[in-house]
């Protein structure tokens, strides 16, 4: 059974969640963000190293702490290593009072029916019970919407929903997360859509079981209001999705019971190069801009 204290934290905490899952893909990419250019490693291996070093890093920051940011989510090798001399998960929990959570989808198809659906989740059980050993709390994974497409829409839904259940079988909580493209012309459309198939897969899980739901930043504010108050959800939580950290803060203030979730905007102006205190002063001002907009809502 899940720990009472920390899904009494991501019920009601104060805060918002940081997400430090960049996975391969999008790894290379965040270094170079970070101030670290392709040139500096030569093996997937060593790109690992040096985004698991930044990952430490802000996790080890006193700007970093259970007050403010209230979960994490993990990529699956941050989970198999230590921080601080720790696990991981046993690092953000004991060491930061961080509820910890694990992102285990595997990628993206490519787009059917103005949606990209999950890759098949290979091993998923055996992740799960691992994940389960190192102390996680939750899950997480990600599909993609990219059109105003009722039967796509309810198809990404449903997958979510149906991995869901596997996950909430090991007893973690997963974080659902139908990410809706900023960019798109019909995002508002899209949005209604995803309130309507969400709001139906919610009304049909068992009474006594709970998700999180993780959402872009909606078009009209409050969208999901109905299912800030649905009893089947522990908590949403807003992705950055592509807008500035200042446009997704001012976003995320206009929804009242949505905390962030943020993975880019929580890192931007974050560099290999700064020194400890430079670097501890951005991440605390930053932390301290996303927070209060977590809490304005």
């Amino acid at each position: 059974m899940s720990n009472e204290k920390q899904a009494e934290q991501m019920r009601s905490g104060n805060g918002f969640i940081a997400a430090l899952d960049q996975s391969g893909g999008s790894t290379p990419k965040a270094l170079r963000l970070y101030g670290v250019e392709e040139n500096a490693y030569s093996s997937d291996d060593q790109m690992f190293d040096l985004i698991h070093d930044m990952r430490s890093r802000i996790v080890l920051s006193p700007a970093f702490d259970g007050k403010r940011v209230i979960g994490a989510i993990l990529f699956e090798k941050t989970m198999n290593r230590d921080i601080g001399g720790k696990p991981a998960a046993k690092c953000l929990w004991d060491d930061f009072g961080v509820v910890p959570f694990l992102k285990v989808d595997k990628g993206l198809e490519d787009e059917v029916d103005g949606v990209r659906l999950m890759k098949p989740i290979d091993g998923l059980d055996d992740t799960l019970k691992r994940a389960v050993d190192a102390g996680m709390f939750g899950t997480k994974m990600r599909s993609v919407i990219d059109a105003a497409s009722p039967s796509g829409i309810a198809a990404n839904v449903a997958q979510q929903f149906e991995v869901g259940r596997q996950i909430l079988a090991h007893g973690l909580v997963p974080i659902l997360e139908p990410e809706v493209t900023i960019s798109i012309s019909d995002k508002a459309e899209a949005e209604d859509i995803l309130l309507a198939e969400l709001t139906k897969q919610l009304d049909a899980m068992p009474a006594d079981q709970q998700v999180m739901l993780k959402l872009t930043l909606p078009s009209k504010a409050n969208q999901y209001k109905s299912l800030v108050e649905h009893d089947r959800v522990m908590r949403i939580v807003a992705l950055s999705g592509g807008y500035s950290r200042a446009e997704a803060n001012e976003k995320l203030a206009e929804n009242t019971g949505v905390i962030a979730s943020f993975s880019r905007a929580l890192t931007e102006g974050l560099s290999a190069k700064q020194s400890d205190a430079e670097f501890d002063g951005t991440l605390d001002s930053t932390i301290d801009s996303i927070y209060s907009a977590s809490v304005a809502g």
